[in-house]
């Protein structure tokens, strides 16, 4: 593909690929229950030691080979390039999380719609609003889900300057504004100082083991590693980006992103004694009810928080179909509208799967190994998928690809030094971390 990514528009499709909706959630609920910024300084190790080393490895795998996910490997290999090539299954994993994942933005995508109207005034209202809503009305999530899917696979059609590139710079900083404007209004709250304390303030008598494999965890999946997308983006992506920085500027963004939408969303949870350790149902059930108590102010900053989800979601889902429509469009040379069409026709029978899977009616259908079909997908790609892709990728440029063809990529940038390090993280820590992530996640 000639279209490549300038380097401001590398970083913020690398960074809105990072951030999705499992910021609004998953990180203040898992740095609430596991001692405030003690769990962030435990995220941040990791996020460098683990995530940081396989993301220089993945992105080491685009820029030398300018492949896709399959040739890649083949390229790159020093033998049995076609067995290696079968290692690119790792884009797979894109699509089922894309799946579901479009599914949930199809449902903030419909809160947003709820923002401007009455909102629940109580847990128990909104609680069954939730509820009926995922569980009764079938046609009403299909709808949200085709808005959600139709919205970012025409984005898709425009290729990646005209079109990943254009709208991450349109997204991202509106999604910062936005974030911002509520972060300033949070400010005047008196829940904002207790956020704050309980984000900022370490308190490491409630770090344990478990909290080691959270935060573990967290800074892994964060990176958007695993799946080859930033192995794809990084193919396209102009020869005169520094590697390195570039790559710091996202994890700092991505931690910024976290932490301002922790402040909001406790600031809120504190300002009217609510609990916070309540996960997805925190931005459903939790945080419409709170918005309430504020009248139309409560609708506007209800409907900004939403809309700024979508965003985040969109340009998550964008990163992980991108590698098999690249794939399509440069392994078997089809056209990129005839390769979105493919990709595309998966990931909504599959999404529409997993909406149907949790409504009443057929939801018994829809059931496997005692897990809805919805589950099952985000158990296998979560779980199994994703760590053996970090796992594959750390393994095979830690100890297959050619270390001075590595040198000669990283070295101008990072220096000899911090190379070292980096290449003894990716053969010897960061494997068997997301080893422990993937027992961890089976058993």
């Amino acid at each position: 593909m000639s279209e490549k990514f300038s380097k401001i528009g590398f970083i913020l499709s690398i960074v809105g690929a990072a951030i999705g909706l499992g910021n609004a959630w998953k990180f203040p609920y898992l740095v609430g229950i596991n001692g405030g910024s003690a769990f962030v300084l435990l995220y941040l190790f990791f996020a460098i030691v683990v995530g940081l080393s396989i993301f220089f490895a993945e992105m080491a795998m685009g820029k030398i080979s300018l492949s896709d996910t399959v040739n890649a490997f083949k390229k790159l290999a020093p033998s049995h390039s076609k067995e290696w090539g079968f290692a690119g299954v790792i884009m797979i994993t894109g699509l089922f999380v894309a799946s579901f994942y479009t599914l949930i933005i199809g449902w903030v995508i419909r809160y947003s719609v709820v923002a401007l109207s009455k909102l629940p005034a109580d847990i128990e209202t909104s609680t069954n609003l939730f509820g009926n809503f995922i569980s009764t009305n079938a046609w009403e999530q299909i709808l949200y889900f085709s808005i959600a899917f139709f919205a970012y696979f025409f984005i898709l059609t425009k290729g990646i300057k005209s079109g990943i590139e254009r709208i991450n710079l349109w997204l991202i900083p509106i999604l910062f504004v936005l974030l911002l404007l509520m972060l300033a209004y949070s400010t005047s709250m008196n829940g904002f100082d207790k956020a704050a304390e309980f984000l900022l303030v370490p308190d490491f008598s409630k770090i344990n083991s478990d909290s080691i494999f959270m935060a573990l965890g967290l800074a892994f999946f964060t990176m958007c590693i695993g799946i080859g997308a930033v192995l794809t983006y990084s193919s396209s992506l102009d020869d005169n980006t520094n590697l390195f920085t570039s790559s710091l500027y996202v994890v700092f963004l991505n931690i910024i992103t976290s932490i301002i939408i922790g402040l909001i969303v406790f600031t809120f949870v504190f300002e009217f004694d609510a609990q916070p350790s309540q996960g997805v149902g925190l931005a459903f059930i939790s945080l419409p009810t709170l918005f309430a108590k504020l009248g139309v102010l409560g609708n506007v900053l209800c409907f900004t928080f939403f809309i700024t989800l979508v965003f985040a979601g969109l340009t998550s889902a964008i990163s992980m179909v991108e590698p098999c429509i690249f794939y399509l469009n440069r392994n078997f040379g089809l056209s990129r509208v005839r390769s979105i069409l493919i990709v595309g026709s998966v990931v909504y029978v599959l999404g529409v799967l997993c909406a149907l899977s949790n409504i009443n009616e057929v939801k018994e259908i829809l059931k496997f190994f005692d897990k809805s079909f919805f589950d099952c997908l985000d158990y296998l790609s979560s779980n199994i998928m994703l760590p053996l892709g970090g796992i594959v990728i750390s393994i095979f440029v830690g100890y297959f690809m050619q270390v001075n063809t590595l040198k000669k990529l990283f070295v101008p940038y990072m220096g000899e030094r911090v190379f070292k390090i980096w290449y003894f993280l990716v053969r010897y820590i960061a494997p068997v971390c997301v080893f422990i992530v993937l027992v961890k996640g089976i058993l």
